[in-house]
């Protein structure tokens, strides 16, 4: 594993949205991986506690099977745990054995808990090496757009994970925010008045701070 860029990297850290994702190169499932290799797509970094386990498969399989989907929005699936290689070859072997789901994305090897430690993905208060369920949205640019932290004992919702994708896509697209609940095709608000001329411009009976637009 190259290490470079996460010289000094010794606890876990507290990233922040909008921060730069620390780079890193990696052995995995699919050969060597590198983050900087993702550049111009959008990326889900995930991490799982452990291999083997219930919990962690039940979400490889709904991952696997909603692949396409984040396909279709330019995003890749790019996953990791302090388990080795093996452990990982082994597993994603026996899903396909035992649940007829091929796992294609990638799986990092990190053993040294480097890159884990690189983007805070272990529980300090945590009595093993076992990561949370740690999930990062990174832009095409690199930055990190959403960070979703769920804990060990319960699984995280691809259908919100895609949710969350597409709706970050659509506001920078668009311009416009997402309302709670917002799913493709409903209404956009767009950003609150922030002065009084702003305001002033909201058509009659309709809120200068809550403004609908279809995207």
């Amino acid at each position: 594993m190259d290490t470079t860029s996460l010289r000094g990297t010794e606890a876990p850290v507290a990233l922040r949205l909008n921060d730069k994702a620390p780079g890193f190169t990696a052995r995995s499932t699919a050969g060597e991986v590198s983050l900087s290799s993702y550049h111009g797509r959008w990326l889900l970094f995930f991490s799982h506690p452990a291999d083997f386990t219930s919990v962690c498969t039940s979400e490889f399989i709904a991952l696997s099977r909603a692949q396409e989907k984040f396909g279709r929005l330019n995003c890749d699936l790019l996953g990791l745990s302090v388990d080795s290689l093996y452990s990982h070859v082994a597993w994603l072997r026996d899903i396909e054995r035992s649940f007829g789901v091929k796992v294609t994305f990638p799986l990092i090897e990190d053993s040294s808990m480097v890159i884990a430690r690189a983007y805070g993905m272990l529980d300090a208060s945590s009595e093993n090496s076992g990561t949370v369920r740690a999930t990062y949205v990174i832009d095409p640019d690199g930055f990190i757009r959403a960070i979703v932290w769920y804990p060990m004992n319960v699984g995280r919702s691809v259908e919100e994970l895609l949710r969350l994708v597409e709706a970050l896509q659509t506001s920078q697209r668009e311009c416009a925010l997402t309302p709670e609940g917002w799913h493709p095709g409903d209404a956009l608000v767009e950003p609150a008045a922030v002065s009084m001329e702003d305001a002033a411009q909201a058509a009659d009976g309709q809120s200068w701070y809550y403004r609908e637009r279809r995207a």
